[in-house]
């Protein structure tokens, strides 16, 4: 059974930082490119980040840029979202996803190239 797990979420200040997790069990992505998601009580769920199978090359949403890193390491099929200077907007589920498509140079920012979701993992940003 495929599964991802996220982990690192919590509470914290404004201006504060959180590192999450995704681990992954059951089959391995390391072929695959992988995204973290949010979403807001009340919004949609939205793209933050995303990163190539090889970790090459990463691609963010305009308001995290310069503030999130999303990284992986193939050998423990883990992908992670260090998240500095935080804000109350940041607060969301996030959600960690993985790719459809095997060996592609592009990190995809739209929900229906990842197939594979994680549960969740509250950040809550206080100001």
């Amino acid at each position: 059974q495929v599964q991802l797990v996220e982990s690192g979420g919590g509470l914290v200040q404004a201006g504060g930082s959180l590192r999450l997790s995704c681990a992954a069990s059951g089959r391995t992505f390391s072929s695959h490119a992988m995204g973290w998601f949010r979403q807001a009580p009340g919004k949609e769920r939205e793209f933050v980040a995303a990163i190539t199978w090889s970790g090459s090359s990463t691609h963010y949403v305009d308001s995290v840029k310069g503030r999130f890193t999303i990284s992986r390491d193939n050998a423990k099929n883990t992908v992670y979202l260090q998240m500095n200077s935080l804000r109350p907007e940041d607060t969301a589920v996030y959600y960690c996803a993985a790719g459809r498509r095997s060996y592609s140079n592009r990190a995809y920012y739209t929900q229906d190239e990842y197939v594979y979701w994680g549960q969740g993992t509250q950040v809550t940003v206080s100001s």
